[in-house]
């Protein structure tokens, strides 16, 4: 059945766009969804008359995909997750999870979009995810996934060596003042 794309669709097209596509998938989801309309004269006239209106939202969507891509580039995110001591998670990390840690960031980012390369990670590590942005933009970001553990124990680690930071610090202080109380002989 050949349609008018009424908004973007993944991996079909855009909007205003013309494409073919099963009876079925027509009738039962993009019509009803309002995501379509029949194709015919008359409402390929409607969408001709659109065209300029829909040709600034594509400019707009693109300038927000490219300040969006810098900006995931150049994003880190740390999931903090539960694992067995073997690094093995308890589950795995999924798009869901994310699409709401970049929440956190004040990043929006639609769950169909975030490409997980092996569809789910399932070790403790660093990963690379990919997210389609707008037409062929791509952004990458790092993925850093931790366990509870593993957290906790450099949380220790770190007290120590600030303990014992502290504690030469004030030994130091503690030999500098007893320097400074001794009696000066000449």
């Amino acid at each position: 059945m050949k349609i008018i794309l009424n908004q973007d669709v993944i991996n079909l097209g855009e909007e205003g766009d013309v494409v073919v596509v099963k009876d079925g998938y027509a009738r039962n989801y993009l019509l009803p969804q309002g995501i379509a309309v029949v194709y015919n004269r008359t409402n390929m006239a409607i969408v001709n008359s659109r065209a300029k209106a829909i040709e600034v939202r594509k400019i707009e969507k693109r300038k927000a995909s490219a300040s969006l891509k810098e900006k995931l580039d150049e994003l880190t995110l740390t999931l903090v997750v539960s694992a067995g001591d073997t690094g093995k998670l308890f589950g795995s990390v999924t798009s869901s999870m994310i699409q709401e840690a970049l929440a956190k960031e004040g990043i929006e980012v639609e769950k169909k979009k975030i490409e997980v390369a092996s569809h789910m990670i399932k070790m403790v590590g660093n990963y690379s995810v990919r997210i389609h942005l707008y037409e062929k933009d791509f952004a990458t970001i790092k993925i850093v996934v931790e366990s509870e553990a593993q957290i906790k124990q450099r949380q220790a680690e770190e007290k120590k060596v600030a303990e014992k930071a502290a504690k030469e610090a004030a030994q130091a202080a503690k030999e500098l003042a007893s320097e400074e109380t001794a009696p000066v002989t000449e």
